[in-house]
């Protein structure tokens, strides 16, 4: 594959990475924020909700991206153990985050409105889960 088809290929992915985030942020209103990242924390695609303005500046997200990266390569050491990591939930004051790791390797990055009820909560992360399997 010359470098031209190459190029095709990265942009019909990013294209399709782009898609993916866009179909679940969708999924509700009280989603803020989708991105896929990879193993070292590098965004490979995300979607903010129109309208928002984003709680990190562009540093915090990339330092909070490794770190969720990081913890995600971490907690796979306990997989033969526990078994493998359906997802993680962060609670913070002012936002909810939610990790669901990738086959392929990478993460889905999902923050969430705090105000979100527990029962849609635990909606949302069904609906979440079942579109992410269906990619």
């Amino acid at each position: 594959m010359d470098n031209k088809e190459q190029n095709q290929v990265a942009r019909e992915e990013s294209i399709r990475n782009k898609e993916k985030c866009h179909n679940l942020l969708v999924l509700s209103q009280k989603i803020r924020y989708v991105g896929i990242i990879n193993n070292f924390g590098k965004t490979i695609a995300g979607q903010l909700r129109p309208g928002l303005v984003p709680l990190l500046n562009v540093e915090q997200a990339i330092n909070e991206h490794f770190i969720e990266a990081t913890r995600n390569q971490l907690r796979k050491a306990f997989d033969s153990t526990l078994g493998p990591t359906s997802y993680t939930l962060t609670v913070n004051e002012k936002v909810i985050t939610l990790t669901f790791p990738l086959q392929s390797g990478g993460y889905y990055y999902v923050t969430l409105d705090n105000d979100i009820g527990k029962e849609d909560l635990a909606e949302l992360i069904d609906s979440l889960t079942q579109k992410i399997r269906t990619f």
